[in-house]
């Protein structure tokens, strides 16, 4: 898809979006409500040379659906040049959303299809009459354009098969982003693991084919205002390890890197929003398999920062990958201003939430705060489930330092989060908040302009919270 800021009059179909018919003539009203179109949302109809979208609101997430359903609409015709007016009935759209309606709402993955359709679509955003200056405008549509690509770049890595998307591959992908960004990249395998005490990352990788990987992706801008870590769990591939997934839970586990992908599609978007932060991506990829060589239940494992961990459960492996990865962000980054980790983490998580919403967990009101307010500016879905006093005993072990899984399905989404805690430095606790995207990232079902499959959750979000940092 091509996007131009282009006054056009030889176009194909214009879409124009509407919430009512209030700024419509008579004529076109009635020939909208004749044709059965009320303007709701979801509602489209196509007249001759234009395309009716309806609409709840003009703004926000409602004109990014708009737009989505819009262009659904139109990839199913022969039409490739679309005009779309910025300004409509004194009306001024915002373009950032008409933008990530368009390229999120179009995304499609098709790689493993053995007929593909393949069409090109030329957008005219036609900017006469509007209140913005043309070169601010061309700004605003080239970072919405790296960001939904980036966003789609995390889809496409999510939804590849794990035979193809090996901890290997995601390592070869790092490469290939540090590269184009000019980032720094730094790559560990199991040696590296084993001579650093990363025993618990080590375990979880153990039975598999495939040698974990620790990545470490670094942005440098010139007088960094401070530094934000990005940790991200990478599991390209978890079938419960010996506390074995049923095979219908099995399914869809490929979902289980959307993590360390998400961290991903955030560095390679850092030099288009002109990121003035020092940030720092450690992904820990790993497959958890089984096989004679498999960790087990009943294991004690010795973390990277000395706590043992009695395993209960081989299918909470996420936590133990994260756990050392947090220690290995501590030790080698100092001075650090933000520490998030993101991952598919718990169903309990979805259960507590539903299905679309990111739960957040930490001990910094003021910075839940803030992603509340990136998440409502991004559009991202976040929700904030609280510690208490009762909670960290859950994970006390009789045999070790802590557990890796509760008896108790209660609160699991928050219980993970602790054990988490556990691996955070003293100094970095009101710095840390952790991201279970487990709900957000991955549905099989279309919900708004998310396709079926990856969602690419989590890019979007904290680049909006970086963007806001003074």
């Amino acid at each position: 898809m091509k996007i131009k800021l282009k006054e056009i009059k030889d176009f194909d179909i214009e879409i124009i979006v509407l919430k009512d018919f209030k700024d419509c003539n008579k004529k076109e009203k009635d020939l909208l409500k004749n044709s059965g179109f009320s303007a709701k949302e979801g509602e489209v109809l196509h007249m001759g040379s234009t395309l009716y979208v309806g609409s709840s609101k003009l703004k926000g997430e409602d004109l990014k659906i708009a737009f989505s359903n819009a262009i659904k609409a139109v990839s199913k015709t022969k039409y490739t040049n679309i005009k779309i007016s910025l300004v409509n009935n004194e009306k001024e759209l915002d373009i950032k959303n008409i933008i990530e309606g368009l390229l999120l709402g179009s995304y499609t993955f098709n790689k493993y299809k053995s007929k593909k359709e393949e069409k090109s679509l030329n957008i005219f955003i036609d900017d006469k009459n509007t209140k913005y200056k043309k070169i601010d405008l061309q700004k605003v549509i080239n970072e919405t354009i790296a960001i939904c690509d980036s966003v789609n770049l995390v889809r496409d890595i999510v939804n590849t098969t794990p035979e193809d998307f090996t901890p290997l591959t995601m390592a070869q992908k790092a490469k290939e982003i540090s590269f184009e960004n000019a980032l720094e990249c730094k790559v560990f395998g199991e040696d590296y693991l084993k001579e650093n005490g990363m025993n618990a990352m080590l375990a979880v990788g153990r039975a598999s084919r495939h040698e974990s990987q620790l990545i470490h992706l670094t942005y440098k801008p010139k007088n960094p205002k401070g530094k934000i870590v990005l940790v991200g769990k990478g599991l390209t591939y978890d079938c419960g390890g010996l506390s074995l997934k049923s095979g219908e839970g099995m399914v869809s586990m490929k979902c289980d890197k959307s993590g360390a992908s998400a961290v991903l599609g955030i560095m390679n978007s850092l030099n288009a929003i002109s990121c003035e932060y020092e940030v720092h991506g450690i992904l820990g990829a790993v497959e958890n398999m089984i096989g004679g060589d498999a960790y087990k239940p009943d294991d004690v494992l010795v973390a990277k920062n000395g706590k043992t961990i009695e395993v209960r459960n081989t299918d909470a492996e996420g936590r133990l990958v994260l756990a050392d990865c947090l220690c290995y962000a501590q030790d080698e980054i100092k001075d650090i201003d933000y520490i998030f980790d993101l991952a598919t983490l718990t169903g309990a998580c979805i259960i507590a939430l539903g299905e679309y919403t990111t739960g957040v967990m930490g001990h910094n009101k003021k910075l839940k705060n803030k992603i509340d307010k990136a998440a409502e500016k991004s559009g991202e879905l976040v929700g904030f489930l609280p510690y208490n006093r009762y909670l960290p005993s859950m994970i006390k072990s009789s045999i070790a330092d802590i557990v890796n899984s509760v008896s108790s399905k209660a609160g699991g989404a928050i219980t993970a989060s602790l054990f988490l805690d556990n691996f955070i430095k003293d100094e970095n606790k009101d710095k840390w908040l952790h991201f279970d995207i487990a709900g957000a990232a991955y549905r099989e079902k279309v919900w708004g302009y998310n396709p079926y499959g990856a969602s690419g959750a989590g890019v979007r979000l904290i680049l909006e919270f970086i963007k806001n940092q003074k």
